[in-house]
């Protein structure tokens, strides 16, 4: 339509969302001036990313999912929050709100988005009944959980009645809160509108492991109250009964279309707004966008359609011809620990389709491949377990594959992926309806440097993020090609590169985050530079992890210093120098695991590691094992963890040399050395290897002439050999040797690069690094020794320093008001004679019980 006139033209958004949002900076972004914009929004907020509502129950404020503010702050934008559209006047064009504020149109768009679904249910409007859709649901429903656990004096339990997408959030979100929770689901599996049976069944087993019970098959048909009005149970349609103190719905959603109604607009039956492929509804001047549009007899709550929809009515409005393609029904669940993605023609439902199904039901994985009668068009795919493969997969739907299916389904060192190029045509984001074709044009054409860039000019991976890899790896192709190189910014709030960033802290000075992001960085910081900092510091300044300001930069496991599992309890890793321990040691950690009910395993590093304890168990732990004389082993930090030995000279007759003395030695020397991702030693006797010394950062081989050191040898998900660095050195050479390989991977490495990929990429790979540490090429190796013998000089117990200051000790309580209670969240059953975490069944059977800080299992 044409938009030439002599004053700017006036469209009326009704709603103010997410999918409203991109409307309007989707227009603006477009237009020559000539169309002003009012949005009218119910909520009393800036419109805010529902996506990641969960976030907010891990530390996220309010603040920080609110949108981007400019789009409504615009000088062509009115905003009017907290009062909603009552009625619209069709025939005058002008929408009445709430409060009698009359808005006259020239084209309307609805974008009112949905409500959440509430079941038929007697006791449905009962106090500590809840449902998981907006800011003020979960802002009241943390509000609520607090306030009844300080009444209760004991952690709650909570019931989520839905399994799918949502409602596994939500169990997430309360499990957060520390309120242990069930998910209640109608049908027979999980997730039941994007996953097959067989997927099903993998997503409970891994969502049970969390210690999140799970139930399907299950019909709630009454809510029982409290004297005073308090939910306390659930009675389901089977008769049985289930008792709880908080429920949260998460049964669908429903279109909010009934303003639509009554101004007379098409509705279908079944709810929504009737719109056209242009978004049109059965007035031409109104469109209709995002979860209240009804097109083809479907409304989906997704994100994803909405955004293509707003893209679709701006391009109208400006004259353009764009058309709605149809729902992409693609999901990724942001459960923590819990890797799910459906996408394409999931259920195989095209004639003649082809599944290539990969399962392995210990691992927790569950992977599905849909292909066309030939094997050859990718037309859909399930992934349970291991999700990352989305992001390469979903562009494909609809196109060649490239290469065997079993290369994207294996685990990670089985066959390599194909690496073709995408089709431009290939839809990358689908969230933003962004192709790699676009993503080609903004590094050519746009002048585009990285994937930052890419993001702010196309806003490909600006929404769930699961396709910033597929981006950032057209953005290096496509630079490549042109001859140029990617930014190496370690975030949008640091130009630099972490290497970058860590030679200007050593240069300058600076102590402190806030001083480092002042002047060498902007914004507020991130979860990507905060605890990339706190390693840089950690390294030059020193001082302990937890004082001061930098307390807040560390990643979850640095922050009480302990390795979070999966049921929410956490792990305990005294250091055992070279795997060596006395009789009496040994004694006081079995003590110890019995006293306090966990669980224990000989770790593949010669160390013991005790599980399931609660966080407010830590000090007191640690305490008994700081006074038996163990340290921290900081099996929980990107730091040293251990230097694995064979018994060497001093027993086994083949040996050579003293290992187990040499890695004493090295341990101690090296213990909590904070570096860009964690490191590994081993010292082997002889050439027989059985301490698996050349699959270490640093490995060390005794022969009759000396120490023969490799480095350079990683496990994990792509395992690496170590390489030969020097042959023949004696003890201080050795030292020497390692001191600087482990100061200059420090100084230079990338964030959370292992040292086998960071050998790799140095220049001139081992012989560089040889040149480096061995013939001071660089006149770094008095740098090197220096920052070594400060480590050294300066280490401190990091957990023996804590129990002696009560500051430090607040931090290690689940609840303020409450820093003893025990979490029935953190239930454990018996099997082969030791704790483990309890599974739903467990529960259910009556098998586990927590008492004090004692475990006692019942059968």
């Amino acid at each position: 339509m044409s938009t030439v006139r002599d004053r700017p033209a006036h469209v009326v958004v009704v709603g103010a969302g997410m999918v409203a949002h991109r409307f309007v900076e989707s227009l603006l972004s477009r237009s020559d001036g000539s169309w002003r914009v009012t949005v009218v929004g119910e909520e009393g907020r800036h419109p805010y990313d529902r996506v990641g509502l969960t976030s907010f129950f891990s530390g996220s404020t309010a603040d920080e999912l609110t949108l981007e503010r400019s789009v409504l702050d615009d000088p062509r934008v009115r905003f009017l929050s907290g009062d909603p559209v009552t009625r619209i006047d069709r025939s005058a064009r002008r929408v009445t709100t709430r409060t009698g504020t009359s808005v006259g149109y020239d084209q309307l768009v609805l974008a009112t988005g949905s409500y959440a679904a509430r079941l038929a249910v007697e006791g449905f409007g009962l106090e500590g009944c809840f449902v998981y859709r907006t800011l003020d649901d979960v802002e009241r429903l943390r509000a609520f959980v607090e306030r009844r656990a300080e009444q209760l004096a004991r952690p709650l339990t909570g019931t989520v009645v839905g399994g799918g997408l949502l409602g596994l959030e939500a169990a997430g979100a309360l499990q957060g809160l520390r309120v242990a929770s069930t998910v209640i689901q109608a049908s027979d599996r999980l997730m039941s509108a994007q996953l097959d049976l067989p997927a099903g069944d993998a997503l409970r087993r891994l969502i049970e492991s969390r210690g999140i019970g799970v139930r399907t098959g299950a019909i709630t048909t009454r809510l029982d109250p409290d004297r005073t009005g308090q939910v306390t149970g659930l009675e389901f349609r089977d008769g049985t009964y289930a008792r709880t103190d908080v429920v949260v719905f998460t049964v669908g959603v429903r279109p909010r279309d009934e303003l639509a109604r009554a101004s007379g607009l098409d509705v279908d039956p079944r709810g929504g707004v009737l719109i056209d492929a242009a978004c049109r509804t059965s007035d031409e001047r109104i469109f209709a966008i995002g979860e209240v549009a009804n097109f083809g007899g479907q409304c989906v709550g997704l994100v994803a359609p909405g955004y293509a929809m707003a893209e679709v009515v701006a391009s109208r409005l400006l004259g353009g011809d764009a058309t709605f393609p149809g729902y992409d029904l693609s999901a990724k669940l942001k459960l923590s620990g819990v890797d799910v993605a459906s996408f394409g023609d999931a259920f195989a439902t095209t004639p003649g389709a082809l599944d290539v199904v990969y399962s392995d039901p210990v691992a927790g994985l569950y992977k599905k491949l849909v292909l066309s009668d030939d094997a050859k068009t990718l037309l859909g795919g399930v992934l349970v377990g291991d999700a990352s493969a989305y992001g390469a997969l979903r562009p494909l739907v609809g196109g060649a594959l490239g290469g065997d299916p079993a290369a994207y389904l294996l685990p990670e060192g089985g066959l390599a992926a194909p690496s073709g190029d995408l089709d431009d045509d290939a839809l990358v984001c689908s969230c933003n309806s962004v192709t790699a074709g676009a993503i080609r044009h903004a590094v050519r054409d746009e002048g585009c440097a990285d994937v930052a860039d890419v993001k702010r000019c196309t806003k490909a991976g600006a929404a769930c993020g699961s396709c910033v890899m597929t981006v950032k790896k057209i953005v290096g192709a496509e630079l490549a090609a042109t001859g140029a190189v990617m930014s190496s910014a370690l975030c949008e709030h640091f130009d630099l590169s972490r290497r970058q960033l860590f030679d200007a802290v050593r240069v300058s000075g600076l102590t402190t985050f806030s001083a480092v992001i002042e002047r060498f960085g902007s914004g507020r910081g991130c979860d990507i530079c905060k605890p990339t900092l706190a390693g840089i510091l950690a390294t030059l300044v020193r001082g302990h992890i937890l004082d001061g300001e930098n307390a807040t930069l560390q990643d979850t496991n640095d922050h009480v210093m302990a390795n979070l599992q999966k049921d929410g309890s956490y792990s305990v890793v005294p250091r055992i120098p070279g795997g060596e321990i006395t009789p009496d040691g040994l004694l006081s950690i079995g003590a110890v695991a019995r006293d306090f009910g966990l669980y224990t395993k000989i770790t593949g590093g010669q160390r013991i590691d005790l599980f399931g304890a609660r966080i407010e168990q830590l000090p007191e732990i640690w305490r008994r094992l700081v006074d038996a004389g163990f340290e921290s082993g900081h099996a929980y930090g990107k730091a040293l963890r251990t230097v694995k030995s064979c018994v060497g000279s001093t027993w086994c007759r083949y040996g050579v040399q003293d290992s187990v003395g040499m890695a004493v030695r090295l341990e101690l020397r090296y213990r909590g050395l904070r570096s860009p991702h964690k490191l590994k030693l081993g010292v082997s006797g002889c050439a027989r290897e059985c301490a698996e010394a050349r699959g270490k950062d640093v490995g060390v081989i005794a022969t009759e002439s000396g120490w023969n050191m490799y480095v350079g040898g990683n496990g994990g998900f792509a395992p690496r050999h170590a390489v030969l660095l020097a042959e023949g050195l004696d003890d201080d050479a050795l030292i020497r040797t390692i001191d600087r390989f482990l100061m200059y991977y420090i100084f230079t490495a990338d964030r959370l690069q292992r040292t086998a990929p960071w050998l790799e990429e140095l220049e001139g790979g081992v012989d560089g690094l040889r040149a480096v540490v061995l013939d001071d090429s660089l006149g770094l190796c008095a740098d090197l020794d220096a920052a070594m013998a400060r480590h050294i000089g300066s280490y401190e117990d990091e957990w023996r320093a804590t129990l002696e200051d009560p500051d430090r000790l607040r931090r290690f309580a689940s609840f303020v008001n409450a820093p003893t209670m025990p979490d029935p969240s953190l239930a454990y059953a018996a099997e082969r004679g030791q704790p483990r975490p309890a599974t739903a069944q467990d529960r259910a059977d009556g098998h586990v019980v927590i008492a004090g800080t004692t475990l006692e299992v019942r059968r």
